[in-house]
């Protein structure tokens, strides 16, 4: 099992196989912002959307690969704001449901957090659905639970669901990008 950061290239490159994950995803039913059943050209689309803002350096996207095959992924999602250049947002932590329950997760959510501290990062922060499988990552992680805020998305089946917010202190001594 390989984890790789992937440029703004290699994002449009892999979105047919990304596409898949966010189909399986949604399938599964982990609320990551889409309804099902996803139309798999969607879900293709919205890689490429991401593409530009890799480009620009506001999006990093990491994918865990094994035998050519896409298994998991996660982004950071850099504010544009000068206040702004200490945190970022932690999105779209997906792992296809026939690669869950071999570490997968945590080994993103590792990779994401030391690339963040290398690159100066002292914050990060998310949001989950509540009382998700994902939640127990996040606190066994180390993450800080800070509120739930109810009916604040609808599930893949479109049902109305709180989501609980979450924030992690990073140790670093890079300087703040």
């Amino acid at each position: 099992m390989i984890v790789e950061r992937l440029d703004a290239d290699q994002v449009l490159l892999h979105a047919e196989e990304l596409a898949d994950l966010v189909v399986d995803t949604v399938d599964g039913g982990a609320s990551i912002g889409f309804l099902a059943p996803l139309d798999r050209a969607a879900a293709v689309a919205w890689w490429q959307e991401r593409a530009a803002g890799a480009a620009a350096g506001h999006l990093a996207v990491w994918v865990a690969r094994d035998d050519d095959r896409t298994l998991g992924t996660v982004s950071l999602a850099f504010p544009d704001k000068p206040n702004s250049r200490h945190r970022a947002e932690l999105v779209k932590l997906m792992v296809h449901r026939d690669a869950r329950g071999r570490g997968l997760g945590r080994m993103l959510l590792a990779t994401a957090e030391q690339a963040a501290a290398e690159a100066g990062l002292t914050l990060l922060h998310l949001d989950t659905e509540t009382d998700s499988p994902a939640e127990r990552l996040y606190a066994s992680a180390g993450w800080t639970r800070a509120g739930v805020i109810p009916d604040y998305a609808a599930d893949p089946g479109g049902v109305l669901r709180g989501t609980t917010l979450y924030y992690k202190h990073l140790r670093t001594t890079a300087p703040t990008r």
